[in-house]
């Protein structure tokens, strides 16, 4: 694709515009904003970084995933080679151009500060992307200059951009992009090729834009196209087949456009095939028929024991491999790499890896400059050696440690695990409330995303609902719904140790939930003979999200159902989505008999939402919708309950899992990179923080060491790495800096490795669950020490409580008045009616107050 129109200089008040430019190509974040801006960026966003004179290490920049960085004419020398041409951009004005020509052949690009249109061509040079910023742009004027200067690239600070319309002080980001575009076409249309991001072997279709389905596609981040007959197509409307759009390119001549997508439910081709184009082939149809049965595959078949048994597909990876080294012909290498493929591929998919995470892997490592030795690990050269040695005998790999803390774990080694580190007292305040920021969720893109899933489950009812089912979670349901009495899941399906442990979660959270209680009235005598009282009654009906598929989280139903079970809640309805045969896990079906589910509703995501909300026919509806789930789930939430129509409350507003750790002399480095690592493996997103009060450069390093130690241990280590990779560790001198930097932050959860811990509980002031001590995980709190793990995320333990019993209850004040209280309280209420101009309140109290005196 050719260079982008424009690219966008970001600026500290830029994360709302951040999903929109991630769109149409890379942003420029200046180097002091990285860490900042870097966590708030989509995971297929690229970027260009520009330099400080003050960055001592330009090569790390790249290293750790700049596509390019913009560097000074002093900057350029110093690297003097050591990094590609075509990953470097020459900052210039137009005094330092004359005397720096020589200096282009080194670059791949330059950025000419100035206000004059300029090209490659009229500077004299070829082979160099030219980038203009002008000194002091007009947003009415630059769409003219983008026009007039293709195809160079603006810069625009994102200061002067909007996701709204252009006006004298903003630019639309949707004009500045279509500024260059043109059409040869009668009727204006660009025609659009559109790929899927899972599937890059073939793409999905061609279509048409016009300007204005473009600047909604950029706006809404969904596939909006032009139709020919029918006007603006914005693709799954109405069937649910939403595309949720990647990022769109222009071809070379500006005048045709590629659509990047993530295509959800039955496709796009109206025809029964994978693309408008036929069928998928190579990897991308094998990857397809795995994703297939992985959901389908009939217990004890040959594929189902590959995505079950880890140990066959490592095996059998393994043995392909060596297989593959062993081949000679052309016609061996080819067959025994076919083989090795299948095999990887199925590990990724029964990981949940695509193809096209494979190729951001590759593209990521691409963009590293340093560059290791290359040498294979010890222990499979020692392989080969001794089969040479052996002539052909296969010595066995060493197997992976298992101490709970290995000194090493070489199979997982792809460099340290390390967090971020930041000196609070060296930060001014700006820079200090920067450690604050959580990413941007983008929550109203994914509101619209949801929209179409809601409205055919409140249309179609159950039929829109088994559809989704079918679609979605692969279940051909009959009914969507299971009522008592549930069947008891046998030995082999739920082990006694289990059970038992499920058994001490649940009295343990039960216990706790049932002293939240309230047992009488609240009875206060404001006055002679005014008596007043507020008395708890239990939510009649409410719905409890359980995530599922292939996840198992009894410890969800155990932190909703029990606390539903203790209020008296009338109807429980559990929803969680079945698995491809229809049947749900036994450890939940466990969880619901203890807890007295009236009903479970067999489905996941905003379909499951949206039945709770609004009802069906089998569905009862609910009044208020508790628990976790993806984005999907959350937008769901978060749109039914701002419907007056559904009359539905929820838990709370939800976000990444996170975690902060205060830590003094007294910590155990083992316990605290424990605890960190424990919230990482929830997903890349986890947020994960350390505040380290006055530890020594040892003691911190140690800690260092743990993480690093720890998480190569891990079977998620690559989630972990990501998280932590994103992760603060922020050093304060005291422990009063250490709590006012946490109540500032409000973590989801807390933990205080410190000494006496217990005195500072009185100090925190925000936080949805603190665990005390060394010997206090949050693990604890998770699944079975009786608090709940359904806590506010995202700042907002400033706000809201974690659910308890009383988010099962509501509270229902009554006031009763004798004769002689009326005739002492009723002329201060006429005084204050009439006051405010509410004569028939006052009169109320005037005719009782006349007939008392007859």
């Amino acid at each position: 694709m050719s260079t982008p129109p424009f690219l966008a200089l970001v600026d500290p008040t830029a994360a709302p515009l951040l999903p929109a430019l991630a769109l149409l190509g890379p942003v420029l974040i200046p180097v002091s904003l990285l860490s900042a801006v870097l966590p708030t960026l989509p995971p297929t966003a690229s970027y260009f970084v520009q330099a400080e004179e003050s960055t001592d290490d330009l090569i790390s920049l790249l290293d750790n995933g700049a596509s390019k960085i913009v560097v000074s004419p002093s900057q350029l020398k110093e690297l003097d080679g050591s990094a590609p041409r075509e990953r470097l951009i020459l900052k210039l004005d137009e005094q330092e151009l004359a005397s720096s020509k020589d200096l282009l052949s080194a670059v791949g690009g330059v950025v000419l500060v100035s206000d004059v249109p300029t090209t490659a061509k009229t500077l004299g040079v070829s082979g160099v992307d030219v980038y203009l910023q002008p000194t002091s742009p007009s947003p009415s004027e630059l769409p003219d200059l983008i026009k007039q200067s293709r195809p160079s690239t603006y810069i625009l600070p994102t200061s002067l951009l909007t996701t709204g319309p252009t006006s004298a002080a903003y630019l639309s980001i949707a004009d500045a992009f279509l500024a260059p575009i043109i059409s040869d076409r009668p009727d204006g249309l660009f025609p659009t090729i559109v790929s899927s991001t899972l599937h890059s072997s073939r793409p999905l279709g061609l279509v048409y834009s016009s300007k204005e389905s473009i600047a909604e596609a950029i706006n809404t981040g969904k596939g909006v196209y032009q139709s020919r007959k029918h006007g603006l197509w914005r693709k799954g409307e109405t069937s649910g087949a939403i595309q949720e759009l990647v990022s769109i390119g222009l071809d070379c001549d500006s005048d045709a456009l590629l659509f990047d997508v993530v295509q959800h439910g039955s496709g796009f081709c109206h025809l029964p095939q994978s693309t408008c184009f036929g069928d998928l082939s190579g990897l991308a149809r094998l990857e397809d028929t795995l994703h297939a049965r992985l959901q389908s595959a009939p217990e004890g078949s040959y594929t189902k024991r590959l995505f079950t048994d880890d140990k066959l597909l490592r095996s059998k990876i393994l043995e392909e491999a060596e297989e593959l080294c062993d081949a000679e012909t052309k016609e061996e290498v080819a067959f025994e790499a076919a083989d090795l493929l299948y095999f990887a591929l199925a590990r990724c998919v029964s990981k949940g890896v695509t193809l096209r995470d494979v190729e951001a892997a590759l593209d990521k490592k691409s963009l590293k400059v340093s560059r290791r030795t290359g040498n294979a690990k010890p222990k499979f050269t020692e392989q080969v050696e001794k089969k040479d040695q052996a002539s052909g005998s296969i010595v066995k790999p060493q197997s992976k440690p298992t101490e709970p803390v290995p000194t090493s774990f070489p199979e997982n080694d792809d460099g340290p695990i390390k967090c971020r580190t930041a000196v609070l007292g060296d930060l001014d305040k700006s820079e200090q409330a920067k450690l604050l920021l959580r990413p941007v969720l983008n929550s109203l893109a994914m509101i619209d995303k949801v929209k179409p899933i809601v409205e055919r489950v409140r249309k179609e009812g159950d039929a829109g609902l088994r559809a989704m089912t079918k679609q979605f979670d692969k279940a051909d349901l009959p009914s969507n719904i299971l009522r008592p009495p549930y069947a008891t899941p046998s030995e082999s399906e739920l082990p006694t140790s289990v059970r038992a442990a499920i058994d001490q979660a649940y009295a343990n959270v039960k216990a706790f939930h049932q002293a939240q209680a309230e047992t009488k009235p609240l009875v206060v005598t404001t006055m002679p003979g005014v008596v007043c009282s507020r008395f708890v009654r239990p939510i009649a009906r409410v719905g409890v999200y359980v995530p599922g598929g292939t996840a198992i989280l009894p410890s969800t139903a155990i932190m909703l159902g029990v606390p539903a079970q203790v209020a008296e809640c009338r109807e429980i309805v559990l929803a969680t989505p079945p698995r491809p045969d229809g049947s749900i896990s036994p450890e939940v079906l466990y969880v619901a008999q203890l807890t007295g589910v009236t009903c479970i509703l067999k489905a996941g995501g905003a379909q499951a939402v949206a039945a709770l909300a609004y009802g069906t026919d089998e569905v009862p509806k609910v009044d208020k919708i508790f628990g976790p789930g993806n984005q999907w789930v959350t937008a769901a939430k978060m749109l039914v309950q701002n419907d007056t129509d559904a009359l539905v409350a929820i838990d709370m507003p939800a976000g990444p899992s996170e975690v902060l750790v205060i830590a003094d002399k007294t910590a155990s480095p083992i316990f605290v990179a424990s605890d960190l690592l424990s919230q990482a493996e929830h997903g890349t997103d986890s947020q994960v923080v350390l505040v380290a009060i006055d530890l020594t450069e040892d003691h911190l390093a140690e800690i260092e060491h743990q993480i690093d130690v720890q998480a190569h241990a891990l079977p998620r280590v690559k989630i972990a790495r990501e998280a932590i990779k994103k992760s603060l560790i922020v050093k304060v001198d005291n422990l009063d800096r250490a709590i006012d930097f946490s109540n500032e932050y409000a973590p989801e959860h807390l933990i205080l490795h410190l000494e006496n811990a217990s005195q500072v509980v009185e100090k925190i002031e925000n936080a949805g669950s603190v665990f005390v001590g060394a010997f206090s995980p949050e693990s604890c709190g998770d699944y079975a020490s009786g608090t709940n793990h359904t806590l506010p995320t995202n700042g907002f333990a400033r706000q809201f409580s974690g659910v308890n019993t009383l988010s099962f209850q509501k509270h229902i004040t009554s006031q009763e008045l004798t004769a002689d209280g009326l005739r002492i309280l009723g002329p201060t209420v006429v005084e204050l009616a009439e006051r405010e101009g509410l004569e028939a309140h006052a009169n109320a109290v005037r005719v009782r107050l006349a007939q008392l005196k007859a």
